[in-house]
């Protein structure tokens, strides 16, 4: 394995990687979660 083979596995892995993240986020199931979690900064102790 040279170096080009190794950096094109980093950046598939990479890529696959953000694409998870970009889903994760926009899954529906964690909308309520995600919009409780925006509110806590406002929220008064």
């Amino acid at each position: 394995m040279d170096i080009t083979t190794l950096r094109v596995c980093v950046t598939v892995v990479s890529f696959i990687t953000f694409l998870g993240i970009i889903f994760w986020t926009l899954d529906r199931k964690k909308t309520p979660d995600f919009d409780e979690a925006a509110q806590l900064p406002f929220l008064d102790d």
